[in-house]
């Protein structure tokens, strides 16, 4: 039978001294604090008394690190999706607020609709559908948790709103382990919940693509 309900968390607060722009490159752990707030997503999900059945996560340490208090939760060993993964970018290991400023780089700014300085939005949309999908349909009942990041949990949101992609990446609702949940609704997805159980306040968030 399939799942009841779909969450999407994301990742927790990463080791990030140089506070560039990490994407996809390799080695970018959860922080101390990163840790913990994993843990509070998980301790909140096992709260609420809702049974988690599978689990799932990016490939990228970041999201497998934030999958473990969920795995030891739920006594569920995570399984890696490649399609949950970060999206692509060419600002990959820069300093964003540098990067904008320098004019080699505006032709990847011209098209922010698509977007030009990365994977486009539509592409990370289907393939985070065609992983939930499978995901829901393999679940022998119960809930499914994927672990992710905050762009393709961000426009899956907008996607299941009906909203245009193209946004202003400041202002995405989808905070460090935050769980943005989902059901079916005919043959598409029906946003039910969105929680902040981890403290964020002094969280440097600044890498996320």
């Amino acid at each position: 039978m399939p799942a009841d309900r779909l969450h999407l968390v994301r990742h927790g607060e990463v080791h990030n001294p140089g506070r560039v722009l990490y994407g996809r490159l390799p080695n970018f752990r959860l922080s101390a604090a990163g840790c913990e707030m994993a843990r509070s997503a998980a301790v909140y999900l096992q709260g609420s008394a809702r049974p988690v059945s599978a689990l799932y996560a990016s490939p990228l340490q970041r999201t497998q690190e934030s999958a473990e208090p969920f795995a030891e939760a739920f006594a569920l060993d995570p399984i890696i999706d490649e399609r949950v993964i970060e999206p692509t970018n060419v600002f990959e290991g820069k300093r964003m607020t540098r990067a904008v400023l320098n004019p080699l780089n505006w032709r990847h700014l011209a098209r922010p609709e698509i977007p030009s300085w990365g994977e486009p939005y539509a592409e990370v949309v289907a393939r985070m559908d065609a992983a939930m999908n499978e995901a829901w349909n393999d679940a022998d009942g119960g809930d499914v948790v994927i672990v992710s990041h905050q762009l393709p949990i961000w426009v899956t949101h907008l996607s299941v709103a009906g909203q245009p992609l193209r946004h202003d990446p400041r202002k995405r609702r989808c905070a460090l382990s935050s769980i943005t949940s989902f059901e079916r609704a005919g043959s598409g997805w029906r946003e039910v919940d969105y929680a902040e159980p981890a403290s964020t306040a002094h969280a440097v968030d600044v890498g996320a693509v």
